[in-house]
């Protein structure tokens, strides 16, 4: 049975008085939910106050990025073990931000992936395409590329901990979204290659996000359809009451 999950990308937003005051209200807000998994990735400096603030409550806490060494003169990175000490138990990797302007690749992606595996923390390894690939018919040869690369060399049980998310750039901050058929035909398509990648059983479990534009208006019918198992929310995460509405989602 597959998971469902809501993570919530801060990006580059909120100070530490506005976290403090996010977490005070929305620990409240879903102090109940047992039935799917709630991740905040807040900024870096934001981590330790949030898993304290959160502490007991079903929220978990995770990096927006991580560098794929332990440690060493690498300045502005940060490393899996650093985010472990921290208490942060999940991270995002390959967020289309970082692929726009600071030159992501799929390689770099696998990398960053098997640096989260090894310090223990859950990859949320983000895809998508363009507007320019998706109106020149690439979509999918896009995110066969980006899945096969970015997620070449995974095995065994570490299969299992991974997620991913759909993530089409054009529908980023730009007020589009993909209607819930389009996401529901990209999603499919990537538990094709999963299964094609790790076998039936494995592409049944690993939770395939959608995270392009998700709010609380369309939220419901986005859940609704078959392959999508939960969203990678960004400015509406940013609000403890527009958060909630999406994590209590009705399908």
């Amino acid at each position: 049975m597959r998971r469902n999950v809501i993570a919530g990308n801060w990006k580059m937003y909120k100070s530490k008085e506005e976290a403090k005051t996010f977490a005070i209200e929305f620990r409240d807000l879903v102090s109940d939910i047992k039935d799917r998994e709630i991740i905040i990735c807040p900024p870096f400096m934001h981590i330790s106050l949030l898993v304290e603030a959160f502490a007991g409550s079903p929220v978990k806490i995770g990096g927006q990025n991580l560098f794929w060494e332990d440690e060493g003169a690498y300045t502005a990175e940060i490393s899996g073990p650093m985010l472990k000490s921290f208490g942060a138990s999940v991270v995002i990797i390959g967020h289309s931000e970082r692929r726009q302007y600071f030159h992501e690749t799929d390689e770099t992606v696998n990398k960053r992936l098997f640096a989260a595996i090894k310090s223990g923390l859950m990859p949320i390894v983000c895809i998508g395409e363009t507007l320019k690939e998706r109106n020149s018919g690439s979509t999918f040869n896009v995110i066969d590329t980006q899945v096969k690369s970015g997620l070449k060399g995974l095995a065994g049980g570490d299969v299992f901990r991974l997620v991913v998310a759909y993530e089409p750039v054009w529908a980023i901050g730009t007020g589009k979204t993909a209607t819930p058929e389009m996401a529901q035909e990209v999603h499919s398509y990537i538990r094709s290659i999963l299964s094609d990648m790790f076998g039936g059983q494995a592409s049944g479990i690993i939770p395939v996000l959608y995270g392009g534009s998700v709010k609380p208006d369309n939220i419901d019918v986005l859940m609704a359809q078959k392959d999508i198992d939960g969203a990678l929310v960004g400015g509406a995460s940013l609000k403890a009451d527009s958060f909630e509405r999406i994590v209590k989602y009705r399908s």
